[in-house]
């Protein structure tokens, strides 16, 4: 069996109520389910939250609360993979057989069911423990600096302030999107950003990561050119 796995805690608080707060006409978690459906690679989908509202939008569009998360797991400093790590144990506990669990975060309105299809192909392809999309970075990190309160700045790499940007690597880093892992991977806490990790490679226009109200306000913005209706 393939599931998808949505966390939804309750209590976001740079963006209060993120995980349903309305986006481009629908609870903003609604698109990650939406996403899932679409893929049609699921045979459950999941929404794991310790929040009865939460739970109720997610019913509504079409996804399972089959357990609410306890409090311990649902904190600012809780992880992703001992949250869907539960998650496995849990539908495992009721006699569920997992092949593969895909980690949607539930505000991540620009996952695309094609994409959620790539990586799984890639994750058998590879015969790897996690894959899950990246980008590459808008400017070389390898001429990056940083700043002091005074406003003084250093180079992070000193030795490549000569160094042509065409002639440095491409750096990538992880959408935010969502994660897909065999669950021995999950249940064993296994690193995802690490050589058990194969990757797909997503444009930077379908990329925005949403943590605070600027960046909710820069989402809704691309949303309407990405997807106008």
């Amino acid at each position: 069996m393939r599931v998808a796995i949505i966390p939804a805690r309750g209590g976001s608080k740079r963006i209060p109520r993120k995980n349903i707060k309305p986006f481009a006409g629908l609870p903003i978690m609604a698109h990650s389910i939406k996403a899932a459906q679409e893929s049609g690679l699921f045979d459950r989908i999941i929404v794991t939250t310790d929040d009865e509202e939460i739970a109720e939008v997610a019913r509504t569009y079409g996804a399972e609360v089959p357990f609410i998360r306890p409090k311990e797991l649902s904190d600012d400093h809780t992880a992703t993979i001992p949250v869907i790590a539960h998650a496995i144990q849990t539908l495992q506990k009721e006699g569920s057989q997992i092949d593969a669990a895909c980690c949607i975060y539930a505000t991540a309105p620009f996952v695309r069911a094609e994409d959620i299809k790539h990586a799984y192909e890639a994750l058998i392809h590879h015969q790897k423990s996690y894959a899950f999309p990246v980008t590459t970075f808008p400017f070389p990190i390898f001429r990056g600096v940083k700043r002091d309160v005074e406003g003084n700045i250093e180079m992070f790499w000193p030795e490549h302030f000569a160094t042509r940007s065409q002639d440095l690597p491409e750096a990538y880093h992880d959408v935010g999107q969502f994660y897909w892992g065999k669950p021995e991977a999950w249940l064993g806490g296994i690193p995802i950003f690490s050589d058990a990790a194969t990757t797909i490679v997503l444009p930077r226009h379908l990329v925005q990561d949403i943590d605070t109200p600027e960046d909710w306000i820069r989402a809704e913005l691309m949303y309407q050119v990405l997807f106008p209706v």
